[in-house]
């Protein structure tokens, strides 16, 4: 059922943004004067389509990887010397630059979309207040205290756990000093200054809060059992939900993370458990399974989900905006996520975050099925960010993508002439070859997580 749910999940979020995309082209395209000949939605042969009382055919096609508009163009074909005017290449290059530029706008504007929808909606989240410490870390050097919630991160203000991480994951790189601001229920503001050199470069996957020591605060759980997965092997030790965990190998759990810990440290390994069942102590003999990490680490799991135990208020928050508020934090979440994953293409290119982290078309769809299960919040983020990912690849400089059309009629407003199609057809190769490379990596990277 979860391969069905994640493939589901892909198409839709796919086919939502690859049709805004394409319907950026179309509907500028179409203001400006120029005939499309089809919109299509996947390529390859289409398995359904229309035409519009334009001409314009509507295509769905077998393979979900993309899209495109094609319009009337003389370097395509003999162009009827009637509708000569309404080719794309008879166009000045100021409408040229507005069609090609108008895809990854539409994605910019989906995004803004979503995130303005999950604002208005509103969300509540876990506050982030440092549950522990890990010694000798950059966190305990500085001084940092458990209890203290994180107010901003390099001076910049946060107010959950996500902010937290995105505020990380742009610092990575780092030599010096972290800027960490907090603050205690009821205190006074405090700020603490982290050590760091050369930080998290090449680490994969990177881990922010872990490498600046740093435990988010959760309330204490009860080693107790709600969930079992049909097959996996707290089922096949007959564990059952409600069951509590009571030793393991005769060591005594406090709680279900020390629980949890056991099973991890113990892949494939025979575990003898004592649980509490109804008034009476039952022992069983517990497997776990192993599972690998995306860093190369096997862990064991036994499919077993914890009881869940409700967060005291005082550590909950609530982040809401008004409609018209949530315009404005629409828009600076999609820029910041837009220079964040600029930032990122960048650091790769320097060595400091390892390529490794490129994802294909299977995390998308283990991720887009992951945030479906995890509810609205959750998938129309994915989406959002996904969107954002979309429009900023495209607008690189590279011949085959938007960011490299628009790169040719940039020097033709410098020089006053289109660059020669000689030139432009080396360019279409060299692109080729980039951006399928970067699809080899990625699926390559794909599979390796995936095994």
């Amino acid at each position: 059922m979860g391969v069905i749910q994640n493939i589901l999940a892909v198409i839709v979020v796919l086919g939502v943004l690859i049709t805004f995309h394409e319907f950026g082209h179309f509907w500028v395209a179409r203001r400006c004067g120029v005939k499309v000949l089809r919109f299509s939605v996947g390529f390859g042969s289409p398995f359904w389509s229309r035409y519009d009382k334009h001409g314009t055919e509507f295509a769905l096609a077998a393979i979900p990887l993309g899209g495109y508009v094609k319009m009337l163009d003389e370097r395509e074909g003999p162009v009827d010397p009637s509708e000569q005017h309404l080719a794309f290449n008879r166009q000045s290059v100021w409408k040229r630059i507005a069609i090609v530029s108008a895809g990854p706008l539409a994605n910019f504007l989906l995004a803004i979309v979503a995130y303005w929808l999950i604002f208005v909606v509103g969300t509540t989240t876990a506050a982030p207040v440092v549950g522990n410490v890990a010694p000798d870390s950059p966190a305990a050097r500085a001084g940092l205290e458990p209890g203290r919630e994180i107010v901003a991160i390099q001076n910049d203000p946060v107010r959950s756990w996500e902010d937290i991480n995105l505020k990380l994951v742009a610092a990575i790189g780092l030599s010096g000093d972290l800027s960490v601001a907090t603050q205690a229920s009821g205190g006074a503001a405090r700020e603490y200054r982290l050590p760091v050199e050369n930080w998290m470069v090449g680490q994969d996957p990177p881990r922010p809060l872990a490498s600046l020591g740093i435990t988010p605060w959760q309330p204490d759980y009860p080693a107790v059992i709600d969930q079992i997965m049909e097959g996996e092997a707290a089922a096949q030790a007959g564990l059952e939900s409600g069951d509590r965990i009571v030793e393991v190998n005769g060591e005594p759990i406090d709680d279900w993370m020390a629980f949890v810990e056991r099973i991890r440290q113990n892949p494939g390994q025979q575990l003898e458990i004592e649980i509490a069942r109804n008034g009476e102590r039952l022992n069983r003999t517990l497997t776990p399974g192993s599972r690998r990490l995306d860093d190369g680490d096997t862990i064991g799991y036994i499919g077993a989900g914890v009881a869940p135990v409700p967060w005291p208020e005082e550590y909950r928050r609530e982040i809401r905006y008004g409609p018209v508020a949530a315009v404005g934090q629409a828009f600076a979440r999609t820029g910041e996520m837009s220079l964040l994953t600029l930032d990122a293409i960048r650091k790769m290119i320097q060595g400091l975050i390892s390529p490794s982290n490129l994802s294909g078309p299977i995390t998308i769809a283990r991720v887009a099925g992951e945030s479906a299960r995890s509810g609205f919040e959750s998938f129309v983020g994915f989406m959002a960010y996904l969107s954002i990912s979309l429009g900023v690849l495209n607008l690189l400089p590279i011949p085959v993508l938007d960011g490299g059309h628009l790169i040719y009629y940039l020097v033709e407003v410098v020089r006053g002439r289109p660059v020669s199609e000689q030139a432009q057809a080396l360019g279409l190769r060299v692109g080729l070859v980039l951006v399928g490379g970067l699809m080899m990596m990625a699926l390559y990277f794909d599979l390796m997580r995936l095994w």
